[in-house]
């Protein structure tokens, strides 16, 4: 039985044949002219529900124009299917080079008939990389201090943030892939663009080891919370887990007025951009209270995603930002300590 599915004014179109055990066996992805966090609800909610069996990948004709999170998003959804089970058209845009120099198609062993010459990237962009251990990682964040343009003090905050949430990906995701990042600098903008992907088991199942979250958006409002993890009901996780990492990303995010977004089984969180305030910074240990958007009602994504837009502008002394960052955590931590022991206890 074959379906094919054209959502009216949705950049990304969906084929699919249902086989007796009612799963797609093909998925069809288009890389638009426009995905970016601002206007990312459209892409996600294109995805199909089942994993796919196989891939097909199309693109706009003039112009490939995608965030980082989209691209790794598209590497491990293709990582779950045989090379030979992917299926690309002959690319027309003249930015077809970007998905060739940003390694899609070898990553995911395709031939893509794309030929360039390879520019230095240091600085500019981190390729589609998948890091699969411990040493990868590192590798990793040798790679992203380049491309922070930070001076030695400020870009340490931010390559242990974003150590902390590769490795929660392969301590807890449970993703044979392990985790797909990719990263841009922008110059015009001087901002980077960085996307952490990964289909495991998604915040749900780990979060619910230790916390009661009934939804994927409950989950979601966990983990951003500061000194929640799925490892322990303790506040302020344990000493090797402190729960921060998706908090502290989101707080930068916040200052900055960058978008910021997370992803999982049918629930997304994106924060939006807020209006430029002078005064003292003020953050909301609860998600919710800040400005965002999103729902529980997306395509499930088996998995995590995790897409940041980071302004390196300094317009914020950042050493004040990491103070008022610890601060509002550790307010959240000793506020919960405290209303679990007023918890009524029975004997």
């Amino acid at each position: 039985m074959v379906i094919s599915v054209l959502l009216p004014g949705i950049p990304v179109k969906i084929a699919m044949f249902i086989n007796s055990n009612q799963f797609p066996v093909s998925m069809k992805i288009h890389l638009s002219n426009s995905a970016f966090l601002g206007n990312i609800d459209t892409f996600l909610r294109s995805f199909n529900r089942k994993k796919p069996e196989e891939l097909e990948i199309t693109a706009h004709k003039k112009w490939i124009s995608i965030h980082p999170v989209v691209l790794s998003m598209v590497a491990a959804i293709g990582l779950t299917v045989k090379p030979e089970n992917i299926h690309c058209e002959r690319l027309e845009a003249k930015s077809k080079h970007y998905l060739e120099r940003m390694g899609l198609f070898r990553l995911l062993n395709i031939d893509s008939s794309i030929c360039m010459t390879e520019h230095e990237s240091s600085g500019r962009f981190i390729p589609l990389t998948r890091i699969e251990n411990s040493d990868d990682m590192a590798r990793f964040i040798t790679d992203m201090i380049p491309l922070l343009h930070l001076e030695p003090d400020q870009a340490e905050p931010i390559k242990h943030i974003v150590a902390e949430l590769v490795r929660n990906v392969l301590e807890h995701s449970g993703s044979e892939e392990g985790a797909i990042v990719c990263a841009q600098y922008y110059k015009k903008t001087n901002r980077i663009s960085l996307g952490i992907v990964d289909i495991g088991v998604g915040i749900k199942k780990t979060i619910s080891m230790s916390h009661d979250a009934p939804t994927d958006s409950d989950a979601l409002r966990l983990a951003l919370m500061p000194g929640i993890t799925g490892t322990t009901r303790r506040g302020g996780g344990t000493e090797f887990n402190a729960g921060a990492g998706l908090f502290l990303i989101k707080s930068i995010a916040y200052v900055n007025r960058d978008f910021f977004m997370l992803y999982s089984g049918k629930a997304m969180y994106k924060l939006l951009k807020s209006k430029e305030d002078t005064g003292k910074i003020m953050l909301n240990a609860d998600p919710l209270r800040d400005k965002h958007s999103g729902g529980d009602d997306f395509p499930r994504w088996q998995g995590t995603v995790v897409g940041i837009d980071m302004s390196l502008d300094n317009r914020r002394d950042f050493s004040i930002l990491l103070d008022y960052i610890w601060e509002t955590y550790s307010k959240a931590i000793k506020e919960r300590r405290r209303a679990r022991y007023r918890e009524a206890r029975f004997i």
